[in-house]
């Protein structure tokens, strides 16, 4: 391998953490209630945020209003990504990220939890990574009075390989059973 080669795997490698920290960046401004004045420093003066169904800005000043609007919406989330798959090509990349997370509303306290599939694309400007276009793709809204009910927890996380889970089936269990069959398979008795 030739010191050029090195260089330029090395020099992605680092344009890639520089993304996945300024989607963490992206995560915690949404998570410290949608700050208008912080998201505008991280997306291109060009830029465009779509959330598909729900809302689409263009460039800083729209942003900033959404983000103003989502402010007076929400009022919890806890943006968790996962699963990046970050694609460089010189100064441009693109970003394909999974979002699972919990929101409250402020009308009505509404909670949900949510799974969003982010598109990305990325333009570095001045050295530094900034988001260019931001779609997401709603996959999944779930009240979470449900999502945290003992039965739906159950039926969702019940089955593991045809047999039952033992960490659900240990729901049912005394503290001191629990945690002697905290990882044992579960009989096919279900005991």
């Amino acid at each position: 391998m030739s010191l050029e080669t090195l260089q330029n795997q090395i020099t992605t490698l680092l344009d890639i953490e520089a993304i996945k920290q300024l989607k963490a960046e992206y995560c915690d401004i949404c998570d410290d209630d949608h700050d208008p004045d912080r998201i505008v420093g991280i997306f291109s003066a060009d830029c465009v945020w779509e959330g598909k169904g729900v809302a689409i800005a263009r460039g800083h000043a729209e942003l900033r209003r959404l983000f103003e609007g989502f402010a007076r919406q929400v009022s919890f989330s806890q943006h968790n990504v996962f699963n990046p798959r970050i694609h460089v090509d010189g100064d441009r990349a693109h970003g394909i990220w999974n979002l699972l997370g919990p929101f409250t509303f402020r009308e009505g306290k509404r909670q949900l939890w949510v799974a969003v599939r982010y598109e990305e694309d990325y333009v570095k400007i001045a050295g530094k990574w900034k988001i260019a276009r931001l779609l997401g793709i709603g996959r999944m809204a779930l009240p979470s009075k449900k999502a945290g009910s003992r039965r739906r927890t159950r039926a969702f996380f019940g089955r593991i390989d045809g047999r039952a889970s033992t960490r659900i089936q240990l729901v049912r269990r005394s503290s001191t059973h629990r945690a002697r069959r905290a990882w044992l398979p579960a009989t096919s008795s279900g005991s």
